[in-house]
Parts: structure tokens; C-alpha cells; sequence
């Protein structure tokens, strides 16, 4: 197959107008996942919580594919996994290594309940590999109202506890010292943690949701250190990884997924060649004097 074959089998943007304004609040609904992505991606940097995020996507995948399997509703089946997984490991796991543990049990009991369930699914295929590899749906104004909903709930949370969850991340014994309720915060994070798992599981996917939830922080740590920057910065590469991804894949037949990690990792990947760039600029004009 030549490579304007293979470019016409992947791709068609005959109708991409229409398209955009068939999907525009799906549009919407990724860039509203892009600010939540990128405010939560801080304090789990901040927490080093990047494999609780993946922990956390295994079970939402094992609820949605319930949800599916019985003719629920597929983001209340998610929902329900991502909290019970987030409940289990902020109550359970309030150490370092029992948290690991947990969620090392949590990611293969989740995944291969998940793929049980699929398995007994009558449906469509492209329903079962869209919870994995996530897929553009149709988001119609009940489904947009309901995600804005979550996500702000999330955002104000965040914002109410915001300060003192930061000053328990950065030192937890100097904190539990000074009154700061730890394991009060750790549990009300984590239940933030498991909705805005949930509700970006249907686009993203379970397996790859990693690539809005921690990849733009992690990109955006890189270049700045203030909370505020990082988090500004942080929000703006999750939402153009977002958007950028189901823009690019309204015109083609590859799942949305691919595009949305694939445009994460490049702006990671920059961020990482300017800190290492600036780091060496540093180090030489130090040399120099």
C-alpha cells in the first residue's frame, strides 16, 4: 500500500465542517476535561500519585463495562468504579508502600473484571475497545451539563482545600503536626481523583487517561515551579492535547486516543529539551564567572 493509500484509508476530511459542528460540544467537552486535567495533574505531581491515577482508571473501566454489559448508564458505571477504587486506596493505603501495594492489587483485579465483562457483551466491538482506547461520541447537552457539573465540583473542591492539601503533599509530619487533617485530605482527594477519572475515561480511555491527568503536569513541572505558572501551563498543554486529538480525529478513522497521547508526550518531550537546555545555559554562565 502506497502512502496516499494508506493516508486516504486513515483519513477523509471531506466533511470535517460538518463534522465539528455535528461534535462541537463534544469539542466542548474536551477542552472542560483539559482544565480539570490540568488543575488535578498539579497536586497529583504534587502528591506523587501518578500510579493511583492508573489504579483508579482500571476499576472505572471495570464499572463502565458493567454499566455496559446490564444496559446502564456508562459514565454512573465509571463513576462508581473510579470511587471505589479511590475510597479503597485513600483508606487503606495512607503509607507510601501500602498504597503501591493496593493499587498493584487493584490494576489487574480492574482490568481483567473490566475485560470479563466485555467479553460477555452482546454489542458492538467499537463500544468495548472505546472504554479502553476511548472513541468521538456525540455529546448531546444533558451529558455536557452533567460533565461541566463534575468538573467544576472538582475545581472548587480543590480550591476550598487547595492550600492545605499542598502544605500535607509537601511535608506530611510537619502538617499533621500543625493541625492539618492529613487523612482527611488524602480520602477528599482521592474521591476528586476517582470523578475526574471517571468522567474523562468515556473520551480518553481507561488505559491511556495517564496522558490528561498527568503528562501535562508533569510537562509543565519542567519550565516552572510556581504553583500558579505550573498549573496555568499545566491546564493549557492538557487542553490542547485534549482538543488538539479530537480535532485531528474527527477527520480519521484511528481512535482518538493515539492523537491525544502522541500530542501530550510532544509537548513533554519539549519541555524537557528547554529545562535541559536552560539547566546547561546555567551551569555554563556559572562556569563562566
Amino acid at each position: 500500500m502506497s502512502l496516499d493509500e494508506l493516508w486516504s484509508t486513515l483519513f477523509d476530511f471531506s466533511d470535517y465542517g460538518a463534522l465539528v459542528a455535528l461534535l462541537w460540544n463534544s469539542i466542548l467537552a474536551g477542552a472542560v476535561l483539559g482544565v480539570l486535567g490540568g488543575v488535578i495533574g498539579y497536586f497529583v505531581m504534587a502528591r506523587d500519585l501518578p500510579f493511583a491515577v492508573h489504579g483508579i482508571s482500571e476499576l472505572s473501566f471495570a464499572g463502565a463495562s458493567g454499566a455496559l454489559l446490564i444496559g446502564a448508564n456508562v459514565i454512573a458505571g465509571s463513576v462508581v468504579g473510579s470511587l471505589l477504587a479511590a475510597l479503597l486506596i485513600g483508606f487503606l493505603g495512607t503509607r507510601a508502600r501500602d498504597r503501591n501495594s493496593i493499587i498493584g492489587v487493584l490494576m489487574p483485579f480492574g482490568l481483567g473484571l473490566g475485560i470479563l465483562f466485555l467479553a460477555l457483551y452482546p454489542g458492538r466491538s467499537s463500544n468495548k475497545f472505546g472504554l479502553l482506547t476511548g472513541q468521538i461520541v456525540a455529546v448531546d447537552n444533558p451529558q455536557l451539563t452533567s460533565l461541566v457539573a463534575v468538573a467544576a465540583l472538582v475545581l472548587v473542591a480543590l480550591v476550598v482545600i487547595g492550600r492545605p492539601l499542598l502544605f500535607a503533599s509537601l511535608d506530611e509530619e510537619v502538617a499533621a503536626a500543625r493541625g492539618v487533617p492529613v487523612r482527611a485530605l488524602s480520602i477528599a482527594f482521592m474521591v476528586l481523583l476517582g470523578l475526574a477519572t471517571a468522567v474523562s475515561l468515556h473520551i480518553v480511555g481507561a488505559l491511556l487517561v495517564l496522558a490528561l491527568l498527568v503528562t501535562p503536569a508533569a510537562a509543565a513541572l519542567r519550565i516552572a515551579s510556581a504553583p500558579a505558572a505550573v498549573i496555568s501551563l499545566s491546564v493549557l498543554f492538557a487542553t490542547v492535547s485534549t482538543v488538539g486529538g479530537i480535532m485531528l480525529a474527527l477527520g480519521s478513522s484511528i481512535p482518538i486516543s493515539p492523537y491525544v497521547t502522541t500530542i501530550s508526550f510532544s509537548i513533554y518531550l519539549v519541555c524537557r529539551i528547554a529545562s535541559n537546555l536552560r539547566s546547561r545555559t546555567r551551569r555554563l554562565r556559572e562556569t563562566a564567572a
